[in-house]
């Protein structure tokens, strides 16, 4: 049995001749720029930090806890979500969790202290986890998988974009009013972002036509009960485990063990950020090209390697961190795009929803023990640099292998039910 799409099975020949529609190019611009505003509310809290904490005078722990609630009440909400993910049309569902992403930010950048920000912070959580798995349903619904690796190539450049445009952005709003313009700022694009959604978006609901169960109870145990998913999940909680350990700490390996000065880290976090924007398309079309799971392959390959050099760099030049820098995250998209791809596949039609809800709950718990276990096994310096990094490396590089071999079994299932030798 061939996986379904609204449109057509993936093995149709006449298929939109292998091209996106003019609504579907809008489509895609407007799921990137969601998954955009998504990102940015997540990773700006970290280069806020050292305004937040004088401003409402709090410690780095308490600054940690708020960063860190996002993470585990998003992979909460992910659970809490699936049971109900695949009952309401997923444009209805999209704005229903985006209305409250965004008000979680709003109370974010009304917070007058501490315990406002971390409710906020919950709360953003609790809603902008879940978007992420709503996206991913509706590409899976709306695209063929031949189709699928360049529409992940456009919506992940997201990530490079709020790295490039939304970090300094908001950091120069910060710096010349304060933090509070920085949220401001996120929820006046999520506004826009929905009035466009609810005008310009047509229901996404075609899944409803299949019957899921109606038990949301029954519904989340289906899901999780089914065999076929767990690989699925076991492959997720290594992407996620490997990638989190080494990203909390990037900036201070960079400033303390290669030599740069903090000054440069906006160029290396720019540079970066623009190639990632123009490789992230180009990696979703050899995706397509070449086969989902090859490209997998040679992103794991590529990760391991500069992970390996990253980790064991000593005092480097700036071309030097930043050409090292590039390659890594060459790797890392060209592992995570043709990933989220390849396993798009694998729920049925009636149980998309939901798989993407509990992935996205596997995600961020993973991501979150990760950098818990690195914060583990690093040490600090007197001087500031870090101890046993290059043990992260080794820990991220096994996981890669292991993702590998497990992705192998995962890609034979889907070819099996498409019928063809390779996805």
């Amino acid at each position: 049995m061939s996986e379904q799409t609204i449109a057509a099975p993936i093995d149709d020949p006449q298929e939109l001749e292998r091209g996106f529609t003019r609504y579907q190019s809008v489509l895609i611009a407007l799921l990137a720029f969601t998954q955009f505003t998504i990102i940015l509310d997540f990773i700006i809290m970290s280069p806020l930090g050292a305004i937040l904490m004088p401003a409402l005078n709090i410690t780095a722990a308490q600054f940690g806890v708020a960063v860190s609630a996002y993470a585990f009440s998003a992979g909460l909400a992910g659970i809490l979500a699936a049971g109900f993910a695949d009952r309401f049309d997923r444009k209805r569902l999209l704005l229903f969790f985006y209305a409250g992403f965004t008000l979680g930010t709003l109370l974010c950048a009304l917070a007058p202290n501490y315990h406002v920000l971390l409710m906020g912070r919950i709360v953003t959580g609790l809603f902008g986890g879940v978007i992420g798995s709503v996206v991913l349903a509706i590409v899976t619904d709306l695209f063929a998988l031949h189709l699928r690796g360049r529409v992940m190539g456009f919506v992940q450049t997201a990530f490079a974009a709020s790295q490039v445009l939304g970090i300094p952005a908001g950091l120069f709003l910060a710096n010349h009013w304060n933090w509070h313009i920085a949220f401001f700022a996120i929820v006046g694009l999520s506004i826009a972002a929905m009035v466009v959604i609810a005008f310009m978006m047509q229901p996404v609901d075609a899944h409803l036509r299949l019957k899921p169960d109606h038990n949301p109870f029954h519904h989340l145990i289906a899901t999780i009960g089914q065999p076929r998913y767990t690989l699925a999940f076991l492959v997720t909680t290594l992407l996620a485990t490997g990638g989190f350990m080494l990203m909390p700490f990037g900036s201070a390996f960079t400033v303390h063990n290669l030599g740069i000065d903090i000054v440069h880290l906006p160029t290396i976090y720019l540079v970066t950020g623009l190639f990632t924007i123009a490789i992230g398309p180009l990696v979703g079309r050899a995706s397509d090209a070449f086969g989902k799971y090859p490209t997998f392959v040679f992103g794991s390959a590529v990760s391991v390697t500069m992970v390996l050099i990253y980790t064991h760099l000593g005092q480097v030049s700036l071309t030097t961190a930043i050409v090292v820098n590039v390659l890594m995250f060459v790797g890392i998209f060209s592992r995570m795009i043709p990933s989220q791809a390849l396993m798009s596949a694998i729920p049925d039609p009636s149980q998309r929803g939901s798989f993407s809800a509990i992935s996205a709950s596997v995600q961020q718990l993973s991501g979150g023990l990760g950098s818990v276990f690195a914060a583990a096994i690093i040490a600090e310096n007197a001087d500031g640099s870090l101890l046993h990094f290059e043990r992260i490396g080794y820990v991220v590089v096994t996981t890669s292998i292991i993702s590998v071999i497990a992705m192998y079994f995962v890609q034979r299932s889907v070819a099996k039910r498409a019928g063809r030798r390779v996805v």
